[in-house]
C-alpha cells in the first residue's frame, strides 16, 4: 500500500515537473519577442545589427520622437480612437437590442430564422466580399472618410455581439420587466432603464473584444482610406516599410507608440472579460 501510494506521489510530481517546463517554454516563446522589440527601440541600426539580443549601450529616447513625427502620431491617433470608439458604440447599441428581442421572442420561427441568418454571418470574413463593399462605398460616396470604416466594421462584429447578447439575457429575471410593464413603462423604456444597465459585465466584454480587433484592423482602412489625412496608425506604421528597404529601428519604435493606447486599455479593462463571458455562458 504504501509503495502504489509512494508511486503515485512520484507520478504526480513529475506531471507537475512537465507542465511547469511546459509553461516555462510557452512563456519564453512569448517573452522573447516583446523582449527582443522594446529593446531595439534603444538601440541604433548598427547597434541592432551587430547584438540584436543585448542590451543597448544607453538608453535613446530620440528614436521614439523621431518615430513620433515621422508617423504624424497624433492625427493617426485619433482617427483611430474615432474608428474605435464609434463602432464598438454602434456594435453595442445595435447588438443589445437584437439580442434582447432574440432571447424574449426566442419561440417564434422569425425569431429563430433571424439568430440562424445572423449566425451565418460568423462563418465568412468579411474580406471575401471586399470587392463587393468597394463598389458599395463608392457608390454612397463614402471613400476616404472614416465613415466606410465605423460602418464596415459595425455590419461585420454584429453577428458575434449579438450571439453574446441574446445568452446573456438569458441570465435576467423576466419578472423586472413585467414590473417595470405594470408601472407602465413601454418597451424601448423598460430595455434601456432595467435591462441595459444589467448587462455591464457583457457590454464591457465586448466592447474589449471589438476593440481589440477594430483597432488591429489594417485592411479596412487600407482599402478606404487612400489619402494621409485618414491615414490610422497601422497605416502610418505599413508607410515605414519600403518596397527595397526597411528603417527597422524606427518600424520598432512605431509599432510600440501604435500598442501603447491599446495595451494601457486592456490593462484597465481585462477584468470584466471572464465575469462577461462566464455570466453570457450560464444560460442560452
Amino acid at each position: 500500500m504504501g509503495e502504489e501510494t509512494g508511486t503515485v506521489i512520484r507520478q504526480k510530481r513529475v506531471q507537475q515537473g512537465l507542465k511547469y517546463v511546459c509553461m516555462t517554454i510557452l512563456a519564453v516563446m512569448v517573452l522573447v519577442p516583446i523582449y527582443y522589440l522594446i529593446v531595439t527601440t534603444f538601440k541604433t541600426s548598427a547597434e541592432a545589427t551587430a547584438a540584436p539580443m543585448a542590451l543597448p549601450s544607453s538608453f535613446d529616447l530620440s528614436g521614439y520622437a523621431r518615430a513620433f513625427q515621422k508617423m504624424q502620431y497624433p492625427r493617426a491617433l485619433m482617427n483611430t480612437v474615432i474608428i474605435t470608439v464609434c463602432s464598438v458604440a454602434g456594435i453595442i447599441i445595435v447588438s443589445a437590442m437584437c439580442g434582447y428581442a432574440l432571447n424574449r421572442k426566442g419561440n417564434y420561427r422569425l425569431s429563430k430564422m433571424t439568430f440562424t441568418l445572423l449566425l451565418s454571418g460568423m462563418l465568412f470574413p468579411y474580406q471575401m466580399s471586399i470587392l463587393g463593399l468597394y463598389r458599395l462605398i463608392q457608390t454612397m460616396g463614402l471613400m476616404n472618410h472614416l465613415t466606410a470604416v465605423i460602418l464596415i466594421d459595425v455590419a461585420c462584429n454584429i453577428p458575434f455581439a449579438t450571439f453574446m447578447f441574446r445568452s446573456f439575457v438569458s441570465t435576467i429575471p423576466v419578472e423586472l420587466e413585467e414590473a417595470a410593464r405594470i408601472d407602465g413603462a413601454g418597451t424601448f423604456r423598460t430595455f434601456w432603464t432595467i435591462t441595459f444597465p444589467l448587462m455591464k459585465p457583457i457590454v464591457a466584454t465586448i466592447s474589449i473584444l471589438n476593440a481589440l480587433t477594430i483597432w488591429n484592423d489594417f485592411m479596412g482602412p487600407l482599402y478606404f482610406l487612400q489619402v494621409r489625412e485618414k491615414d490610422v496608425l497601422l497605416q502610418e506604421i505599413y508607410r515605414n516599410v519600403g518596397q527595397f528597404s526597411t528603417d527597422w529601428t524606427s518600424l520598432f519604435q512605431m509599432l510600440v507608440l501604435g500598442a501603447l493606447p491599446l495595451l494601457v486599455f486592456y490593462l484597465f479593462m481585462q477584468r470584466y472579460i471572464i465575469g462577461g463571458v462566464m455570466s453570457g455562458s450560464i444560460k442560452g
